[in-house]
């Protein structure tokens, strides 16, 4: 596995290819069995998967238990990041009821997650999504605290406008951005993408894959479990499958061409963009981690690059 640096100023090293965690604990139907989950991440490392994405909100709180346990063992070898800045439902359910990055808040979110992911020092903490009722200086601002004491490494922004970032930035220099990126979601190309260049931020591609629908497995007739949040989705009605159909078709051409999978090709589209794009496919199974990471061994000429000139 090649590895990749985000961010100019303090870089941290990671591998081509993450993993993101949250599908193992969380918010794509019922959760799987732990050690399966356990033995998967285990596979991850010795595949030479050095960088896992978790939060706080995952589960709550099981995804980052999840990791510490799994983790543990090769603390010194991988980067894991997680995620504050949501405001959980005090009555235990399973989805925020709102944003919270007032200081106080962070802390204790940092401190609860340092416990659960069993380290000193958090490798990248990122605030999940933009509090609009605390400024994005105070945000930065605690963290370059925490990273000052020795219990952040890293800090980082989720989901944040070229604006936020540069405010952030002047505060305390922001390591990586992590916002969804893939064939289907492109937004952050016209403004956050340059900024990240301009400042020497890295990124970070979640939902590389499109949730699974770029993969090719899920068809218009697919029907999703009720604590599966793509069930409610309105990118998967049936109707705006079938629309989009015609896109996972081309892929799946340009796939059976180079002898690689449609997963395979999305994910080498993704880290051609820019050298500091790390994508973060989620998997429960064996067979897609292995899959997912073959992806950096896919060669695509510029023609092939140039898929996005086509519309997509």
């Amino acid at each position: 596995m090649e590895n990749r640096v985000l961010g100019i100023s303090n870089g941290l090293k990671v591998s081509a290819i993450g993993l993101g965690c949250m599908g193992m604990s969380w918010a794509y139907g019922p959760a799987p069995d732990k050690n399966e989950m356990i033995a998967l991440l285990r596979s991850a490392v010795d595949y030479g998967v050095t960088f896992f994405d978790t939060a706080e909100v995952y589960g709550p709180f099981t995804n980052e238990e999840l990791l510490g346990e799994a983790l543990f063992p090769f603390r010194d070898r991988v980067v894991i990041a997680t995620k504050f800045g949501y405001k959980l439902d005090p009555n235990g359910g399973p989805r925020p009821v709102g944003v919270d990055s007032r200081p106080a808040h962070i802390r204790s979110v940092a401190e609860a997650s340092l416990r659960r992911l069993k380290v000193d020092a958090i490798d990248l903490l990122f605030q999940h999504r933009v509090d609009p009722n605390v400024p994005i200086e105070d945000v930065a601002g605690t963290v370059q605290d925490m990273i000052r004491e020795g219990k952040v490494k890293h800090f980082g922004l989720s989901e944040a406008s070229a604006e936020t970032i540069r405010r952030a930035h002047k505060i305390q220099p922001v390591t990586a951005v992590e916002t969804e990126y893939s064939l289907w979601t492109r937004d952050v190309e016209d403004q956050v993408l340059p900024t990240l260049e301009e400042l020497g931020i890295g990124f970070i591609a979640y939902s590389p894959l499109g949730r699974g629908f770029l993969t090719g497995s899920i068809k218009k007739t697919t029907s999703f479990h009720a604590s599966d949040f793509r069930s409610t989705n309105p990118r998967f009605t049936e109707a705006a499958r079938q629309a989009n159909q015609s896109l996972v078709d081309l892929l799946e051409k340009v796939a059976k061409q180079k002898g690689a999978t449609t997963s395979q090709v999305v994910l080498t589209w993704l880290l051609a963009q820019k050298p500091w794009i790390v994508p973060i496919p989620g998997t429960r199974r064996l067979t897609r981690l292995e899959e997912n990471i073959s992806s950096v061994d896919v060669d695509l000429s510029a023609d092939d690059l140039a898929l996005q000139m086509v519309g997509l």
